[in-house]
């Protein structure tokens, strides 16, 4: 199929007819006619029910335009994010996060489509971020939860469980599952308050009246890494986050489904701005199955 036939038989089926078709691409009737019959003969389809001047999609017209809708809408993002690829160009964006680990991707794509625009990532818990965008000393952020104001801009990239985990030579390291019960008699190694995961692993041994033994405090997430490898105690952190670490093991929790939802976040009054609408744009593609790209 050519390229300008598929632009003929979505133009046509959402303008509602040849003529006014016609005019949205700047051709002449017959020649939009011309390449929606084409389409129709090299395929043996009818795509439109063509009665006197009504015209109406068939069944696969209506199948093959939920296909087009798609493909002209990712190519108005290609378009946007290549046209402003030089106005973007000398600026830098200012990303701080939880965890850049969920947000790698998009700044993989992003540095692609736009090399000229310089990227700088600080880390911090939920407090942190929130706050450093609220003091416009970053752009976007990247939070493990939807936040509930309606000062941001959300997109959601990932949802994975909360998982504990133990050193390699740790007597848990060979069970399969534990419970959280099990897990409020260990001794915790837990990051500062403020940090999503223990708020929400906190909040749901309290619905259930359990007390969590918390044995070590510690600031940021590669701090409760280290301090879990020498044995001392047991930590939970997102699954995505665990990593391949071969002196840890990850053990589900069998019993409840806390789960982190890192969110891309930006403040809504700035949402329009050229640079953060294109890294959401960016990573709003990166965060898409594979299989989803493959049929757009």
């Amino acid at each position: 199929m050519r390229y300008v036939q598929l632009r003929a038989f979505h133009h046509v089926a959402v303008c509602g007819g040849f003529s006014k078709a016609a005019g949205a691409l700047g051709l002449s009737q017959p020649a939009i006619s011309d390449q929606v019959r084409r389409l129709e003969e090299d395929y043996d389809v009818i795509l439109f029910n063509r009665q006197r001047r009504q015209v109406t999609l068939t069944e696969i017209g209506r199948q093959l335009l939920e296909v087009t809708r798609r493909l002209f809408a990712t190519e108005g993002q290609a378009f946007e994010i290549l046209s402003q690829s030089q106005t973007l160009r000398g600026s830098t964006l200012r990303v701080v996060a939880d965890s850049a680990f969920h947000v790698l991707h998009a700044l993989a794509r992003f540095r692609a489509a736009f090399p000229g625009v310089g990227i700088t990532v600080h880390v911090g818990n939920t407090e942190q971020v929130m706050n450093r965008l609220y003091d416009f000393q970053a752009d976007v952020g990247v939070l493990g939860e939807m936040p509930d104001s309606q000062d941001f801009k959300t997109l959601l990239l990932s949802s994975e469980p909360i998982v504990a985990f133990v050193s390699r030579d740790d007597a848990l390291a060979a069970r399969s599952t534990v419970t959280l019960a099990e897990l409020c008699t260990q001794p915790l190694v837990l990051r500062e308050k403020g940090s999503k995961t223990r708020y929400k692993f906190e909040a749901e041994a309290a619905a259930r009246g359990l007390k969590p033994q918390i044995a070590i405090e510690a600031e940021g997430r590669e701090a409760v890494r280290e301090i879990v490898a020498t044995g001392i105690g047991v930590g939970v952190v997102s699954a995505a986050e665990f990593g391949q670490d071969p002196r840890l093991v990850a053990i589900p929790i069998a019993d409840c489904d806390m789960r982190m939802d890192e969110a891309l976040i930006c403040l809504r009054e700035r949402a329009q701005s050229r640079l953060i609408s294109a890294f959401f744009s960016v990573a709003d593609t990166a965060s898409q199955p594979a299989g989803d790209l493959a049929a757009g």
